[in-house]
């Protein structure tokens, strides 16, 4: 519940009338608009959201966050709050919530890995009381003030993340959040086309543990790129986490069973758990996981049985099986590391066929054709039955393949995910296992959707 002098006062803004309604959340989407929420009017790159002001309106907002030189200033639909610039004001909305926040905050930053990391350190400090955090992957200039005005205040744990893609873009964020804690996950070249290079990028994302206090603590992986320099810029306590017998948290996988992970730690900390997704990455992953619960006090049993319960976001690497295939959907998005560690978790995947579908990774700037290559000749080491290629964008990664070995009756260049999925539909059996990787952008699950959308109930792979 938020009072209407409260938001005046935290933005500096002036109600031209006050809502008759209680606010009680923040949103800057019309769509999503209902009953007690405060429309914010930001300007993007694609639209201004005071073109939508009266939709909010319509849709049942009880108030709007304008500009006091914008048309619906003018000629007011309902109750605003005027203010001079919408996307600072929604800063100081979520500056003005933070300061009631009675929680413990963890922020979580770093090249891959983000989301999966702060929504499975909120699952394993569940048993420690309400915890609050980003919604999905909103970690931006107003992606990160609308998670946090949607935060309840007496939850007793918070983890958000914090993004990026431009140089200077961090500081604020994490001047917004005031951190207790940090998760670093692993660096890398993601978003290399605005940075001169991979150790300019480590140093931005080692915003997040300057900003955090002398008491604060700090999670890391000794046994993964920029260590050194992610460590000599914590000003706290230090807790590692990797699959080195260096760290604090150690973590051993099983060479039969590569899902199961052997944890030790602190304090006699052992776990034995099967971890919910394949791979080395994950596994990283919920070792920092672990290493946030066991420091803040959750019990090993609970942590072991909620790890164990996890389950990812959509499209962050879920299997799904559709007519007798299983469709590994990591198509969110995709960087030089990510599909590197896709590759290698599909090859510990049990089906006896596996396929690869490849499609672009962007922002990668002049370094493209070279990673897209690279992710290529990677791709053609695997023990796959065939690898698609999708779209002219990645046009390199097949070129690489080819490069490295890959026999071209085994490989598809395709332009399209429809394209794609029929040249997959005879090739197919029950049992198959197809990663579907790119960038967010290619929308590369429509591989998936024009596949289902073609094999009803009943209608099984193979034709």
């Amino acid at each position: 519940m938020f009072e209407a002098a409260q938001l005046a006062a935290w933005c500096g803004g002036r109600w031209t009338f006050r809502p008759a309604a209680p606010i009680t959340r923040v949103v800057h989407d019309s769509r999503h608009v209902g009953p007690g929420a405060l429309f914010v009017a930001v300007a993007g790159a694609r639209d201004d959201g005071h073109r939508f002001v009266a939709d909010a309106f319509a849709r049942g907002a009880v108030a709007a966050l304008v500009r006091a030189d914008s048309e619906p200033a003018r000629r007011p639909p309902g109750p605003l709050l005027l203010v001079g610039d919408t996307r600072r004001a929604l800063t100081d909305l979520a500056r003005g919530h933070r300061a009631r926040w009675r929680g413990h905050v963890i922020g979580v930053t770093g090249s891959v890995g983000k989301t999966t990391a702060k929504d499975l350190a909120a699952a394993l400090l569940a048993p420690l009381g309400p915890v609050a955090g980003t919604i999905g992957n909103w970690n931006n200039d107003v992606g990160l003030p609308l998670s946090m005005l949607a935060a309840d205040a007496a939850a007793a744990w918070a983890v958000f993340e914090v993004g990026m893609n431009h140089p200077g873009e961090l500081a604020p964020l994490c001047n917004l959040l005031k951190p207790h804690w940090a998760i670093l996950t692993r660096i890398g070249p993601v978003h290399i086309e605005f940075f001169e290079n991979e150790e300019a990028i480590a140093c931005e994302k080692a915003t997040l543990l300057r900003a955090l206090p002398p008491n604060g603590l700090a999670i890391l992986a000794p046994d993964e790129p920029w260590y050194d320099l992610l460590r000599a810029s914590a000003p706290c306590h230090l807790v590692t986490a990797g699959l080195t017998e260096a760290a604090d948290y150690v973590g051993r996988r099983d060479p039969v069973d590569p899902v199961r992970l052997l944890v030790r730690g602190p304090r006699g900390l052992s776990l034995d758990v099967r971890l919910p997704l394949r791979g080395e990455a994950f596994a990283r992953t919920a070792l920092r996981a672990i290493a946030v619960a066991a420091e803040a006090g959750a019990p090993p049993e609970k942590i072991a049985r909620r790890l164990e319960q996890f389950r990812p976001p959509p499209m962050r690497g879920g299997e799904e099986t559709i007519g007798g295939v299983i469709w590994i959907n990591d198509a969110y998005n995709a960087n030089p590391i990510s599909v590197f560690a896709a590759l290698q978790a599909l090859a510990e995947h049990p089906s006896p066929r596996r396929w690869v579908v490849l499609g672009a990774m962007r922002e990668l700037g002049r370094h493209s054709a070279a990673y897209h290559a690279a992710a290529g000749r990677e791709a053609a080491c695997g023990p796959w039955e065939g690898i698609v290629i999708v779209g002219p964008e990645a046009a390199p990664v097949a070129d690489g393949a080819v490069s490295a070995g890959w026999p071209v009756a085994r490989l598809a260049r395709c332009r399209t995910p429809e394209e794609a999925a029929e040249w997959l539909r005879p090739r197919l059996a029950q049992g198959d296992a197809v990663l579907v990787k790119a960038s967010r952008g290619e929308r590369l699950e429509r591989v998936i959707e024009a596949w289902a959308a073609r094999t009803g109930p009943g209608k099984e792979a193979g034709g």
